[in-house]
């Protein structure tokens, strides 16, 4: 297994990590025997970075990966978890919240520790104001986080003002041959090395869509390359191919799944794209301009709006509803354009809300507290 080291502090990290959010499930729970299986054969054949989240597979992915790591499995890998800001009100939900993912996991400490979706500046101030970077700095002191950093599903401009924030450990972005103008965007990216901070990546794939539903012409381009090539590999290719990017995480719910990505992160080198297979993504790239319904390139020329609008950013969600047959659209609505942020930024309520929209997205902030600077609808 290909390694990328971490210059702040040494970690020798795969440069494949095994994402516990897609877990093989049996009657809706995960498949322990099965998924323990993986993960130890995962560990002996080189991957040694584990993300999971306080409420991955219904709350359960972290318990599960503290049984599957027991047996001396722990010691070999890091662990990551994360802190979900919209649950934390109070500073003593946070410190309930760790306190649980400690228990769960089967650890006293935690490798790379995150703030989990943030989605604008905002929602890390808020942070800021409960005391709970404070706090996080002193379980750091105390050894119990050994990095802290942040996971984020925003626009370029909120990651900008977050990663120059605070001296970030490390970060993590969603990142692949079609997000490259989206969210924290290749200069993001860019951005984050060039300030010393590893940067993990997740959604190389964008939950299997990049896989199962490209469009023909998309399909027929890698294949005139190369028609042995499955289109897992020319995603995760891509991505690896970017000096900047430390571990790629991928969500692995089969054997066959393993033992593929296994397979091409023994090969996949940073800057290793020959200069035919880039024009072969810039090729894929303009097709999937060609077909999407708004032609933007998020060049945010149109930023920032009066109107508190992320245009880029709606238009991107409203493009991979129908370029992608994307069913998680109007989560990913919510989630990326900051329903449970001080200042949302949506703007497609016939497209991708619905009659239940505005009443939960109102409980939730209820719930969390959060007052709207502007809620426009």
């Amino acid at each position: 297994m290909l390694t990328r080291r971490n210059n702040k502090n040494g970690d020798e990290l795969s440069i494949l990590g095994f994402g516990c959010m897609r877990l093989p499930v049996k009657g809706g729970n995960i498949d322990e025997p099965r998924a323990i299986a993986m993960i130890r054969d995962s560990i002996d054949k080189g991957i040694n970075y584990f993300d999971t989240a306080y409420f991955y597979h219904s709350g359960k992915s972290e318990s599960f990966l503290g049984k599957a790591l027991s047996g001396g499995y722990r010691e070999k890998v890091k662990i990551a978890t994360k802190l979900p800001p919209f649950m934390v009100y109070k500073l003593e939900h946070g410190k309930k919240i760790f306190s649980t993912q400690l228990e769960k996991l089967q650890t006293d400490y935690i490798d790379y520790y995150l703030l989990h979706m943030l989605t604008d500046k905002p929602m890390f101030d808020r942070m800021v104001s409960l005391g709970v970077l404070e706090w996080l700095e002193q379980l750091k002191a105390e050894g119990k986080i050994k990095n802290l950093g942040f996971s984020f599903h925003g626009s370029k401009t909120d990651f900008e003002l977050i990663v120059k924030a605070y001296p970030w450990d490390f970060c993590q972005i969603q990142y692949n041959y079609l997000d490259e103008n989206n969210q924290a965007t290749k200069s993001g990216l860019q951005l984050a090395a060039s300030m010393g901070i590893p940067v993990i990546v997740m959604e190389p794939l964008r939950g299997g869509r990049l896989v199962n539903h490209l469009p023909a012409k998309v399909i027929d381009a890698f294949k005139s390359y190369n028609k042995e090539r499955s289109n897992v590999e020319w995603a995760l290719r891509w991505v690896w191919n970017h000096p900047e990017v430390h571990v790629v995480l991928s969500g692995m719910s089969t054997e066959e799944q393993l033992a593929e990505n296994i397979r091409i992160a023994n090969e996949a080198y940073p800057d290793s794209l020959t200069i035919e297979e880039l024009d072969i993504f810039d090729k894929v790239k303009q097709t999937m301009a060609e077909l999407t319904k708004v032609s933007c390139t998020a060049c945010g020329y149109c930023m920032p709006c009066p109107a508190g609008v992320n245009i880029p950013g709606c238009f991107s969600v409203y493009n991979d509803k129908y370029l992608l047959g994307d069913k998680s659209s109007r989560w990913k609505y919510m989630q990326t354009l900051g329903a449970l942020s001080e200042k949302p930024a949506n703007a497609l309520t016939r497209e991708l809300e619905g009659i239940f929209y505005k009443p939960l997205v109102g409980i939730g902030r209820k719930i969390i507290k959060i007052k709207s600077k502007k809620f426009k609808k």
